[in-house]
């Protein structure tokens, strides 16, 4: 019923840096700084991803300057130890990479970010070839869609098939991305089913309702689901 959901392609950044295994570690903090990034993918051949390098992983370095060394040398220790003496790409990064495609939905890439706790996931076609990169902010994009281009699909998508005229009329009004619906209805008992699919409509912030029912004594709908 709703309308194609925007997926990561269409988000993305698309010009991207990236480094080889051989980069250096000062190569890879040089890189960070001036294009204010928290993460690298690193490739090898024609652009196949095979790790990411986040601060994370530069880091240790500098944590291992104040730790006594024999807490490095317990079990479960010795990956974070060899890494702060790794000096390349190739012995930084995390591998496999963690990726995303230029056809997962926003909400799929925003699950995985979550789940792994990154900021940003390198994009990949069906060969592992990197096609650009996908921050936590692309994601926030959707909810710059104006006002009005959210109002016509809820009455398109939602008001239309739940609530069609003449034993309903209702307004939509969205101010700053929330929604209010307004007017009368014949089914109060879709107020729920409507909130689930109003707050699906990407851009939406929340949604509100000023409902009746259609005929003199009919529960009302109003308020919040």
């Amino acid at each position: 019923m709703h309308g194609t959901p925007h997926i990561v392609s269409d988000v993305m950044t698309r010009t991207v840096v990236s480094v080889g295994r051989q980069a250096s570690f000062r190569e890879l903090v040089r890189l960070m700084r001036d294009r204010q990034v928290s993460a690298l993918p690193v490739v090898e051949g024609e652009g196949r991803v095979v790790g990411v390098v986040s601060e994370a992983d530069l880091l240790h370095k500098e944590q291992v300057r104040d730790v006594d060394a024999d807490r490095y040398t317990r079990p479960g220790r010795i990956a974070d130890l060899t890494k702060a003496a790794a000096a390349t790409a190739d012995q930084l990064m995390t591998s496999p990479a963690l990726t995303t495609r230029p056809d997962a939905t926003l909400a799929e890439a925003a699950r995985t970010m979550a789940h792994a706790k990154v900021k940003r996931l390198p994009v990949v076609d069906g060969l592992g070839l990197l096609q650009g990169v996908v921050s936590r902010a692309d994601l926030l994009k959707v909810f710059l869609r104006g006002d009005e281009e959210i109002a016509e699909e809820v009455r398109r998508e939602v008001v239309s098939y739940l609530f069609p005229p003449p034993a309903s009329v209702l307004s939509v009004d969205v101010r700053e991305g929330v929604v209010k619906l307004v007017g009368r209805i014949r089914d109060t008992a879709l107020v729920p089913v409507a909130a689930r699919l109003v707050r699906a409509v990407e851009g939406v912030v929340d949604v509100q309702f000023e409902l009746t029912g259609a005929r003199p004594g009919e529960a009302s709908g109003a308020g919040r689901p």
